[in-house]
């Protein structure tokens, strides 16, 4: 059957007979400041769109509220804030799962963990990567013409790197220590485990994050007057703890100026018992504040670092020439506990400092006024759909997201039909742990499998503190949301939705959770 980038067949195929890829041509909307988003979906005459140049930033463990342009009251993030000015911020992206490497397996592929397979990381018992026939989007990228390269972090599959799955080139993070070496620096310190430290060996320009950007950048002098449109990909480890950074960035946000988290004071009153155990495990059980400002302090610190490591990739982009050609997407894995709740790290917990996370897209074009976007995203997962919708490439029909091209630009849809959003979890190296989460704008339900479910009132309770599940009073949004949770199981193929966890679900046989002595 044939569409708008020609039929199925050429697509599938790669037909030859198909003319190369031309570079876009953007104009500015009559519509004063809108992004002229029509001009990159039109098809030429020859049946092929021109296609844009696409720089994916992909960090790791961010958390949305720390950027400025997210409302954090002192955090200096310009250069993201700028890019959240010139495009759409979106405010309401949650990751499909909060863990890094099946949140980037459902990046690649476009699926749920649950669907793709992936479900924990490499060092744990449940580890297997995903199927290698599972369609991704870099190989539909790469059919379609495009040139396609990453720099930093894969954390995918140990076995097959990202040429397999259709880069063209790659430069992983290794790199950096043989670098760092060979300028006569000493390694990274490590003196306070994963809590983080200042690193007083070299200058920012020294750092990771610098690196990662000169390749960035190098790459993108080389490519931007090539012919094929380029795909880059750039993933920097942080801010994933341990924050190691450098001066000015260590000290540039003194613990005393940090405020708790608004998860804080967590008392683990009728809470699964895993969450309190985490403190534990981590030595965290007598933890204060004042412990915990240095770490969020370095974290956000990194942040900014990373933030000006960004602005000279942007500056470089511009100066290319290919900034207006160029679709430009910054976003993360998953968010960060970061001292919230007392815990570290991200394992066992549905809360909002770990699911939701900043998604920012600068569509090619003229720049314009900025604008936000409160829809429903499920940041990975509609990644991948919206990635080949704009490169005019196959998608796969594997891929469960929505494309966010329609929400894109000045005069774009508003909204995208989700009144809810959804995460999975299955554990890690603490242990499996099978969990589901079903958000909207009030309310959200975590049904954990085989411990305590969680409700909270978002409206009443932004710092999920009060856990409601067994409250009388807000049965019947146990209840709704338990129906809504079981639509989308099925809907999705879900197979932890049986014929004995179903009743959970539709027939509250759930024991309730256990008072906090």
């Amino acid at each position: 059957m044939a569409d708008r980038f020609g039929s199925a067949k050429h697509r599938l195929e790669g037909d030859k007979s198909l003319p190369p890829l031309n570079r876009p041509e953007f104009r500015k909307s009559r519509r004063e400041g809108a992004y002229a988003i029509e001009d990159w979906r039109v098809l030429s005459q020859n049946s092929r769109m021109s296609s844009p140049n696409i720089l994916l930033i992909h960090s790791d463990q961010h958390r949305y509220d720390c950027l400025g342009a997210n409302g954090h009251p002192f955090l200096k993030t310009p250069n993201l804030d700028r890019l959240a000015g010139e495009g759409v911020d979106f405010s309401h992206a949650f990751c499909p799962i909060p863990l890094c490497t099946p949140a980037r397996s459902c990046l690649l592929s476009g699926q749920w963990s649950f669907r793709h397979g992936c479900i924990a990381n490499s060092d744990t018992e449940a580890f297997r990567p995903m199927a290698e026939d599972t369609p991704v989007f870099s190989t539909a990228l790469r059919d379609r013409g495009y040139f396609l390269g990453y720099i930093g972090k894969w954390h995918v599959d140990a076995a097959r790197g990202p040429t397999e799955y259709g880069f063209h080139t790659y430069t992983g993070e290794r790199v950096y220590a043989g670098w760092r070496k060979n300028l006569g620096l000493p390694p990274v310190p490590r003196s306070n485990a994963w809590f983080g430290e200042t690193d007083p060996h070299i200058t920012p320009e020294q750092s990771r994050l610098a690196w990662g950007a000169d390749r960035v950048i190098d790459l993108l002098e080389e490519r931007s007057a090539s012919q094929p449109p380029f795909f880059i990909r750039w993933d920097p480890s942080e801010p994933h703890l341990p924050n190691c950074v450098p001066e000015p960035y260590a000290s540039m946000y003194p613990a005393k100026m940090i405020p708790e988290w608004p998860g804080f004071r967590e008392s683990f009153d009728r809470k699964p018992f895993i969450q309190r155990q985490q403190l534990h495990t981590w030595g965290l059980t007598d933890w204060t504040w004042e412990d915990w400002a240095p770490v969020v302090s370095r974290y956000l610190g990194e942040i900014s670092l990373l933030d000006a490591q960004i602005g000279r990739v942007l500056e470089a982009l511009d100066r290319s020439g290919a900034g207006k050609e160029t679709l430009v997407v910054y976003t993360s894995d998953h968010g960060d506990m970061c001292g919230s709740h007392r815990m570290i790290d991200k394992h066992f917990v549905m809360y909002d400092d770990v699911v939701r996370v900043p998604l920012i897209m600068r569509p090619p074009g003229e720049a314009a006024s900025g604008r936000i976007s409160d829809a429903f995203v499920s940041s990975a997962i509609d990644l991948a759909s919206t990635i080949c919708e704009v490169a005019g490439a196959v998608r796969p029909e594997s891929f469960m997201g929505k494309s966010l091209l329609p929400l894109l630009g000045k005069e774009a849809e508003r909204d995208n039909g989700r009144s809810d959003i959804f995460s999975a979890y299955h554990g890690n190296q603490f242990g499996l742990y099978s969990q589901r989460m079903v958000r909207d704008r009030r309310w959200k339900y975590v049904w954990n499998a085989v411990a305590e479910d969680e409700l909270y009132d978002l409206e009443a309770d932004p710092g999920e503190l009060m856990n409601r599940a067994a409250d009388p009073a807000a049965s019947a949004e146990l209840r709704r949301l338990q129906k809504r949770l079981v639509h989308w199981m099925e809907g999705t193929g879900d197979r932890l939705l049986n014929q004995w966890t179903r009743k959970q679900l539709e027939e509250g046989k759930k024991a309730g959770p256990a008072r906090v002595p």
